[in-house]
């Protein structure tokens, strides 16, 4: 059922006040083929939304709203090393991994606490501490906007990059994901190479071969110790991307500044956007009611009232800053609406 002039607080971390001209939700395929065929949402400009962990807002929405509320959670088929588990696209990414540990399954501990949907993990190919979602993705099924047609992508299909993939790119509100299949371990491979996570874990006081849910709690303890959480102060996690720079231009910087970290990647050097905003000035920056995050430079904060333009200028002085300071351009992560 479509509503009109619906606020849009609620549906989204950061927590700006803006409206959707219209507002709907599907929890099946048929309810978003039965909305999708609507004169009115054909005429309107379309919003797919999961849990709105990755939107910044600057104004009202003129166009629909569809919000993705397709739940199941299932294994479809396993063998002695693998089990193919599928989940709605509606379900919340955290709540995916919670069931994989729960049936004994690994492979996604790293990425715990995520927030957003499992619907939006592949649009970015979500990842942290040392895993991204392609290490494990299988498929997925996607509805086609124009057609009504359920398609299914391959990995191969889906171009997964670095917070990339066709869905950003080629084929952006072009298709709407309806459900995501991971092949996961049924014997347990923890990846613990990041540093913080070995750090973690002989602080939690676990010593010898780690489990999953192991890495899974260290991971939590990680992302609560260094983040935000959004119900008590609105934010979209990581703001930016990481950059990534030749290795040319990693030695120029790191002869200017010995201290500067990188991490190989091929073709290159990433360097922690977080680093280089704070080594700019802008770590606990606050105007207001909006600022810089106060032990993470990397997310934007809503402390309470703030306009998304102001947020969105923000975040463009400190790209400015940045690459006045060190020649490096940053792009956001989170998608500004």
């Amino acid at each position: 059922m479509l509503e009109h002039n619906v606020s849009l607080r609620p549906y989204h971390t950061f927590g700006i006040e803006v409206k959707a001209r219209l507002f709907a939700r599907f929890q099946s395929v048929d309810e978003l083929r039965a909305l999708l065929a609507l004169p009115e949402v054909q005429q309107a400009e379309q919003l797919i939304l999961g849990s709105g962990s990755n939107l910044l807002f600057t104004k009202d929405f003129d166009g629909v709203v569809l919000k993705n509320e397709i739940r199941g959670l299932e294994i479809i088929s396993q063998d002695e090393d693998t089990a193919l588990v599928r989940a709605g696209a509606g379900e919340s990414w955290h709540g995916m991994v919670q069931y994989a540990l729960d049936q004994d399954l690994s492979g996604i501990e790293n990425l715990s606490l995520i927030p957003g949907t499992v619907g939006a993990a592949p649009l970015q190919n979500i990842g942290a501490y040392g895993a991204e979602l392609k290490d494990t993705f299988e498929e997925l099924e996607a509805l086609e906007t124009a057609t009504g047609r359920l398609r299914t992508f391959s990995m191969e299909e889906c171009g997964f990059g670095y917070r990339e993939s066709v869905f950003k790119g080629p084929l952006k509100n072009q298709y709407i994901v309806t459900s995501v299949v991971l092949r996961l371990h049924r014997r347990a491979q923890p990846n613990v190479s990041y540093g913080a996570i070995q750090t973690t874990l002989q602080d939690l006081g676990i010593e010898g071969d780690p489990t999953p849910r192991h890495v899974s709690e260290a991971v939590v303890h990680i992302r609560r110790s260094k983040l935000p959480d959004p119900a008590e102060i609105g934010n979209a996690g990581s703001f930016f991307k990481n950059p990534e720079v030749s290795q040319h231009k990693f030695d120029e910087l790191k002869a200017q500044y010995p201290e500067v970290p990188g991490y190989p990647v091929p073709g290159g050097v990433k360097v922690p956007a977080a680093w280089l905003i704070e080594q700019s000035g802008w770590k606990g920056h606050r105007r207001g009611p909006h600022g810089v995050h106060d032990r993470q430079a990397l997310v934007l904060v809503n402390h309470g009232g703030a306009q998304g333009q102001d947020i969105r200028d923000l975040a463009y002085e400190i790209i400015a800053s940045v690459r006045e300071k060190f020649g490096i351009e940053l792009h956001p992560e989170v998608n500004i609406m």
